[in-house]
């Protein structure tokens, strides 16, 4: 049950989470590609607080509902060739305390979908999960009496000393991060990234098992147009783009140093048009990253810089519970089915600056560190 080689033919695909951030841009490309493209999203209110969102593609077929909804679900597989599974609840604070909501949505959502898929008759020829780095926890480092390692989480103990470079787990020497490749030992420190890790292995799972090509695309952190400016447990980029464009100096835990992979959107459509037209992807998990790690510090000060705005980030020396220290991407992997990072950061961060002037951006960033210091999850 697979696509054929070097097929050109127009299909019928299904993308949960379609009028999401990342969805909607998938969605665009399919309809330019001559896709037939139905999107079922459930407009969650925390990310789409005025409801539909303008830029949802008028060329597909919008259906308002949910991933748990077995019925729906159903009936949209039912007339599928391709699905790119985008739905998820996003944000690894709030999944510690609304942990039944997201692991029914991640997990049991994902859940209903494959069950739909192992047990009734459909023409389901590929299944594209998305995937995320926060299945790794810590990223890989490198010990110069110890090789390489893959600590886990600093202790309380380091933390509250504000020592927050990572330690070797054998010798206690200090450790550098190396770019983290797929055969990682995966470590989740939140609910969401549970779910996610979760989410990618019974797809997996289920695909090899069925005959269903099946490929997980684990993105790393990723910023663009259409990212929710509104959501205070959204990614870094648009937190930080919402505090400056409210006057306010964008908070940063620990000492800024930590370190992640950030990717524009438009990389992100890239990686997924490849894992659905190459059979070489099949059955395979796939970083998608640029492979470049970044400082959080960085991109606080890029964002002011392209906003004008004379703010300073402001280092607060505090930690929250399940934060790592650095990660970034090795993608070796994904380059031998053609990946290739096409947009550098201070171009991306460009267009999200451009898209960010034209949108509203409520700060909620304040109320949200509030709830996390209630139920000790920043110290």
């Amino acid at each position: 049950m697979e696509l054929e080689k070097g097929d050109s033919l127009s299909y019928k695909v299904l993308v949960t989470g379609g009028a999401g951030f990342i969805g909607s841009h998938i969605v665009d490309k399919l309809v330019d590609e001559g896709h037939e493209v139905t999107i079922i999203d459930n407009l969650e209110p925390q990310v789409h607080p005025k409801g539909a969102p303008e830029y949802v593609n008028r060329e597909a077929k919008f259906i308002l509902g949910d991933v748990r909804d077995r019925e729906k679900i159903e009936e949209l597989v039912e007339d599928s060739d391709v699905i790119f599974h985008e739905a998820a609840m996003v944000g690894v604070g709030q999944s510690m305390y609304q942990i039944e909501k997201y692991l029914e949505t991640n997990v049991i959502g994902t859940g209903r979908l494959l069950e739909i898929l192992a047990n009734k008759e459909h023409n389901v020829k590929k299944l594209v999960v998305a995937s995320s780095m926060s299945i790794y926890g810590e990223g890989k480092y490198e010990c110069e009496n110890c090789g390489v390692v893959y600590p886990k989480l600093r202790s309380e103990e380091q933390l509250k000393k504000g020592d927050w470079e990572m330690n070797c787990p054998a010798c206690g020497n200090k450790v550098l991060p190396l770019p983290t490749d797929e055969d990682k030992p995966l470590f989740p420190t939140s609910v969401y990234a549970v779910s996610k890790r979760d989410q990618e292995e019974i797809c997996l799972a289920v695909g090899k098992a069925y005959g269903i090509p099946t490929v997980a695309l684990r993105y790393f952190n990723v910023y663009g147009s259409r990212q929710s400016l509104s959501n205070p447990y959204t990614g870094v980029c648009a937190i930080f783009s919402s505090r400056v464009r409210n006057n306010r100096p964008p908070i940063i835990f620990e000492d800024g140093l930590q370190t992640r992979d950030f990717i524009d959107v438009r990389d992100i459509v890239q990686a997924n048009m490849l894992a659905l037209e190459k059979s070489k992807a099949n059955y395979n998990a796939f970083n998608v990253g640029t492979g470049k790690a970044t400082s959080i510090l960085e991109i606080a000060r890029i964002i002011a810089e392209l906003y004008e705005s004379k703010l300073k980030p402001e280092i607060v020396n505090k930690y929250r519970a399940g934060d790592i220290r650095h990660c970034f991407a090795n993608i070796s992997k994904i380059r031998k089915i053609g990946f290739k990072p096409s947009i550098e950061l201070k171009d991306g961060m460009r267009n999200l600056a451009a898209w960010g002037e034209r949108e509203e951006a409520i700060d909620k960033f304040d109320e949200a560190h509030t709830e996390l210091q209630r139920r000790g999850l920043v110290l």
